[in-house]
C-alpha cells in the first residue's frame, strides 16, 4: 500500500539514479512517437514516470537536511547534477512541449477541467524552462540551473555548518537564573567538578537564552553569533542574484521577480509591493507604540538605548507583566506527546480523519509514523519528525513524498508527506515540554501536511500542493494556526504531564489575550523581509554593499528599531536563497489574508469546533489541491472576495 522509507543502499543513490534517469528517457522517447498521441497514452504516462523520480529522489534530498553527514552531503552533490540536468533537459525538450500543445489543441472539448489545468500548469512551465528557446541558450540555461542548485545547497551548507560551530559556555549561575527550568536542563553539563550552561545557535537553545538571560552582554554574544553566522554567503548571495538575472533575462523576463510572478496568484509587480506597502503604512504607528511600550519598560532596568538583542527579553518580561504570561508554567501542560494526541483527536472532531500509529521504519528513532484513515479507510501515512537533532537543519517545514493520484491501470496512489520541527529534545530523563508557539507551528506544518494528503484529484500534477500557486500555498497552513488559539481545541491536549491537571479557562485566556501583544511589530518584521526579498529581485543588485543599501533603505522607512550594523540577516535568509521562496516571501502574509477571511467564517457562526464548515473547507479547498485556482476555490467555499481587514482585525490592528 504504501512505499517503505528505506536508504540502507544510500551509497549507490548516484549509479541507481543514472539507470533510473536513463530508462525515464527511453520511455519518454517511446511516447514521443506515438502517432496518435492523446490524453491516455501520452501524457497520463508521462505524469507516471515524474511520479516514479520524484518518489526515489525525496528521500534522499530528504535525509541530508534531517541526517545530515558527510555521507549525505556526498549523496547529495552527486545525484544534484543528474536531476538538475535531468529536468533542464526534459523541460527544454521541444517535442514533449508540441505534443502537449496538440493535445490542448485538439482534444479540449473531450478534456475535463482537471486534466485542461494540467496541460494548461505544463505547457507554461515548458515556456518558462525555455524550451522555444535555441540550442545555445538551452545549453546556457542547463548550466545556470545547475550553478544554482549547488549555491543554494552550498548556501544552506554553510548555515547549518556555522549553527553547529558556536558554543557559548557559561559558569555563573546569575546570567542564567532566569532561565526556564527544562531549558536550563538541557543546556547543563559538568566539568571538572563544577556546573556549566552551553547555548547554541540550534533554535531552543539560541531562543532560550535570547529571550530570558539575564546578562546583557552574552545576550548580545549569543544575538551576534546567530546574525553574522556564515559571512561566506555574502559573496554566494552575490553569484545567485547574477545567475538568476542573466537566466531570467534569456527566458525574456524583465527581471526575476515578473519570472516569479508567472506562476503566482498576484498579478503584477505592483499588486505586490502596494499589497506589502499598505500592511506597512497600517501597521506602523501602532508598531512604534508597542516598541515605546518596551522602551518604557526597559528602563526600570536602567536600559535607555534598547537593542536588538533586548527586544525578546524586555518583549518576554513585559508580556509576563501585562498577560501574567510565563512560558514556563505553560510547558508541562504542553508534553510532546499529549499535544499530538489531542491534536489528532482535534483533527478526527472537526475533518473527520483518524490518526493510527504505525511501526513503519524511518530515518530515526525518534520519528512517528501514522496512518491517516477516513470513514475506516486509510487514505495516507504521515512521518512526524519534531525533536532538535545536531545533524537535522534548523526551522520546521513539511515535506511531500507521495502524491495521490489514480494512476494508468486505473489504480490508487495513496500520498505521503513528512513533517519536521525542532522542539526540545526528550532524553531518558526529560521528556519535551512545548512552548505554545511550537504547539502553533505544529498546527501551521500539519495545515500543509493535510493539504498534501487529503487530495482526491486523480493527476498528479495538480493533486496535494502540487500545482498549487506559491503565493497561496501558506493558506491551509496558516489557517491550521488559528485554532492553536482557540480554548474548546487547547482543552483537547493542554494537560499537565504529571497530574492530568487540564489548563484552566483563566490560563488559556492569557494565551488568547496575548496572541496580539505586538502584533504589529511582527507584521512590520515580516514585510519588511517580504519587502527585501521583492525588490532585490526586481533589478540586479551586484554586490554585497548594494544588497545591504536595500536592506538598509527599507528599513529607513518601515522598520521601528534598527539593527546594529554588523547584522548580516541576509546572509542566513535561507527563504530566499536556499528555499523556494525567492521574489515570493511575500506569499506568507498575502495567503494570511485567505486565512485569516476562513477563520472568521468559524467565529461568525459563533462555534469554532464547527464541523460542518470544516468539512465544508475539507471538501472544497483541500480536496481539490491544485486542480483549480485558490482564488476560485475561496470563493467557492466563501462565497465572497477575501479582505485584508479580517487580517488586520484578527491581528488586533485595526478593530
Amino acid at each position: 500500500m504504501f512505499n517503505e522509507f528505506n536508504l540502507e543502499n544510500l551509497e549507490n543513490s548516484k549509479v541507481e539514479l543514472e539507470q533510473l534517469l536513463n530508462d525515464s528517457k527511453k520511455k519518454i522517447d517511446k511516447l514521443l512517437n506515438i502517432e496518435n498521441k492523446t490524453y491516455e497514452n501520452f501524457v497520463k504516462p508521462y505524469e507516471m514516470i515524474g511520479e516514479g523520480i520524484n518518489d526515489y529522489l525525496t528521500p534522499i534530498f530528504h535525509i541530508d537536511s534531517v541526517k545530515n553527514s558527510e555521507i549525505t552531503q556526498k549523496v547529495y552533490e552527486d545525484c544534484l547534477p543528474l536531476i538538475s540536468d535531468y529536468e533542464t533537459e526534459i523541460s527544454q525538450n521541444d517535442n514533449i512541449y508540441r505534443s502537449l500543445k496538440d493535445i490542448q489543441d485538439k482534444d479540449y472539448i473531450s478534456l475535463n477541467d482537471i486534466q485542461k489545468k494540467v496541460l494548461e500548469n505544463e505547457i507554461r512551465d515548458f515556456k518558462l524552462s525555455g524550451c522555444h528557446l535555441d540550442k545555445k541558450n538551452k545549453k546556457k540555461l542547463k548550466e545556470l540551473n545547475l550553478k544554482l542548485s549547488e549555491l543554494s545547497h552550498k548556501f544552506s551548507q554553510n548555515l547549518l555548518n556555522a549553527t553547529n560551530s558556536f558554543e557559548m559556555i557559561i559558569d555563573d549561575y546569575e546570567d542564567v537564573k532566569e532561565i526556564p527550568k527544562s531549558d536550563l536542563e538541557l543546556a547543563k553539563f559538568e566539568e571538572n567538578g563544577k556546573i556549566k550552561y552551553k547555548f547554541t545557535l540550534q533554535m531552543p537553545s539560541y531562543i532560550a537564552y535570547i529571550t530570558y538571560g539575564t546578562n546583557r552582554e552574552k545576550r548580545e554574544e549569543i544575538y551576534k553569533a546567530y546574525c553574522t553566522r556564515a559571512p561566506e554567503n555574502g559573496k554566494i548571495i552575490e553569484k545567485i542574484l547574477s545567475l538568476k538575472d542573466e537566466k531570467v533575462k534569456i527566458l525574456g523576463f524583465k527581471n526575476y521577480a515578473s519570472y516569479s510572478l508567472a506562476t503566482k496568484m498576484a498579478k503584477n509587480e505592483t499588486e505586490v509591493v502596494t499589497f506589502l506597502e499598505e500592511l506597512a503604512k497600517k501597521g506602523k504607528n501602532r508598531a512604534v507604540e508597542e516598541l515605546d511600550e518596551i522602551k518604557e519598560f526597559a528602563k526600570k532596568d536602567g536600559i535607555e538605548d534598547l537593542k536588538s538583542y533586548d527586544l525578546s527579553y524586555y518583549s518576554e518580561k513585559l508580556k509576563k507583566e501585562k498577560y501574567d504570561l510565563d512560558e514556563e508554567y505553560y510547558r508541562p501542560f504542553f508534553e510532546q506527546n499529549s499535544v499530538l494526541n489531542g491534536f489528532f483527536n482535534f483533527l478526527y472532531e472537526v475533518f473527520n480523519i483518524k490518526f493510527t500509529k504505525t511501526d513503519a521504519k524511518a530515518w530515526d528513532e525518534k520519528v512517528q509514523v501514522y496512518n491517516i484513515s477516513e470513514n475506516d479507510k486509510v487514505i495516507a501515512r504521515i512521518f512526524i519528525d519534531l525533536e532538535a537533532r545536531k545533524d537535522k537543519r534548523g526551522g520546521a517545514w513539511m515535506n511531500n513524498w507521495h502524491s495521490y493520484y489514480i494512476n494508468d491501470k486505473g489504480e490508487e496512489q495513496l500520498p505521503t508527506a513528512y513533517i519536521v520541527c525542532n522542539f526540545p529534545p526528550s532524553s531518558e530523563n526529560t521528556v519535551s515540554l512545548l512552548r505554545h508557539s511550537d504547539v502553533v507551528t505544529l498546527f501551521h506544518e500539519m495545515g500543509h501536511a493535510l493539504h498534501h494528503l487529503l487530495s482526491k484529484v486523480p493527476e498528479a500534477m495538480v493533486s496535494g500542493i502540487s500545482g498549487v500557486a506559491w503565493d497561496v500555498v501558506e493558506f491551509p497552513s496558516q489557517f491550521l494556526e488559528y485554532f492553536s488559539y482557540d480554548k474548546e481545541v487547547l482543552k483537547l491536549f493542554a494537560k499537565h504531564y504529571e497530574t492530568g491537571e487540564i489548563l484552566s479557562d483563566e490560563a488559556i485566556d492569557r494565551i488568547i489575550k496575548a496572541k496580539n501583544f505586538q502584533s504589529s511589530l511582527a507584521m512590520l518584521r515580516q514585510v519588511e523581509f517580504a519587502l527585501f526579498d521583492f525588490e532585490l529581485h526586481q533589478k540586479l543588485y551586484k554586490s554585497e554593499d548594494e544588497v545591504q543599501a536595500l536592506l538598509d533603505s527599507i528599513r529607513e522607512k518601515y522598520a521601528v528599531i534598527k539593527p546594529p550594523v554588523y547584522n548580516k540577516f541576509q546572509n542566513g535568509f535561507s527563504h530566499i536563497f536556499a528555499g523556494g521562496y525567492a521574489a515570493g516571501y511575500y506569499s506568507y502574509k498575502w495567503a494570511e489574508v485567505l486565512s485569516a477571511d476562513a477563520f472568521y467564517m468559524f467565529i461568525d457562526s459563533g462555534k469554532v469546533l464547527n464541523k460542518e464548515i470544516a468539512v465544508r473547507y475539507k471538501d472544497i479547498v483541500l480536496k481539490n489541491g491544485g486542480s483549480k485556482n485558490m482564488d476560485e476555490l475561496f470563493f467557492e467555499f466563501a462565497n465572497r472576495e477575501p479582505s485584508v481587514d479580517s487580517l488586520l482585525k484578527i491581528d488586533g490592528i485595526i478593530s
